[in-house]
């Protein structure tokens, strides 16, 4: 039984109807970004409070914290970005989410990323620490012009860092923007390290955002080899199919429903249980 997920403001700013939309659709959990147009790490304590009754009237638990951490550049100061880490852990303990979703650095343009890979882990190594002493697991997303957008640095940044709460994230769609086939170039090295599944698509013919399974994010290959090595864990649809904005993309009820239905679609063509 795999467990799905999503990212909440896709669907609405309004947290009310983020929550409304994801139990009407079966969702029994969420990844939160954003509420209210607000950034999940810039709420306060009300806020927070208000989100925790929100979700409980909706029977909905939280499966990350969609942060923002790492989404500055290498050469930015790196002490008040760590400070933020330490609110996102501590957001994370009181929705009880047990991952939070992160970043290994924006590098300029013009930069070789390899030039970086030294700062690169010892950030890492300090967001790892952060994770660890809060006992929640910070999962790595692959995002294009990040030092670890593709499988090479995605995996050094792992096995070098080397901690039991530094995972990865897999996006199938932000490795092909970054000209990479997910699955042929990157499964057998990065599985090992995988925990968490971001669900989006995309093309390579111009890397636009399509719903999972009609572009060449090779989602079937994946979830095949997903469920055929016992993976057990987080789905998390994030569509951006709509207007793009600080967060993310505003993809709204429709078009969020449109991507539940194609992703769904293809655990059900394949036999797999979902919740």
């Amino acid at each position: 039984m795999w467990t799905l997920s999503g990212f909440a403001d896709e669907i609405d700013s309004d947290f009310t109807t983020q929550c409304k939309v994801a139990s009407e659709l079966g969702l029994e959990f969420l990844e939160i970004r954003s509420a209210w147009g607000v950034n999940i790490l810039d709420l306060d304590d009300s806020q927070l409070e208000t989100i925790r009754q929100i979700l409980a009237e909706h029977g909905l638990r939280v499966s990350s914290v969609g942060s923002p951490i790492g989404k500055i550049f290498i050469d930015e100061d790196f002490e008040p970005h760590l400070a933020r880490m330490r609110h996102a852990a501590e957001v994370a303990r009181r929705l009880d989410a047990p991952f939070i979703r992160l970043f290994s650095f924006f590098i300029r343009e013009g930069d070789d990323p390899d030039d970086h890979r030294d700062e690169v882990l010892r950030r890492m190594r300090a967001l790892a620490d952060v994770a660890e002493d809060s006992g929640v697991t910070a999962v790595h997303e692959n995002e294009k012009d990040i030092y670890g957008d593709i499988p090479r640095r995605r995996l050094d940044i792992v096995t070098s860092v080397d901690s039991p709460n530094l995972k990865l994230a897999w996006d199938p769609a932000n490795f092909v923007q970054v000209g990479v086939r997910p699955f042929t170039d990157g499964y057998a090295d990065l599985r090992p390290h995988v925990v968490y599944i971001q669900i989006k698509d995309a093309l390579l013919s111009d890397a636009s955002v399509v719903v999972a399974g009609a572009g060449d994010g090779e989602v079937r290959q994946t979830v095949r080899a997903l469920r055929a090595d016992g993976f057990d864990g987080f789905f998390s649809l994030e569509p951006h199919l709509g207007e793009y904005t600080a967060f993310g993309a505003l993809s709204g009820p429709e078009l969020f429903t449109k991507a539940w239905d194609a992703f769904t679609s293809i655990l059900s063509s394949e036999g797999i249980q979902y919740s």
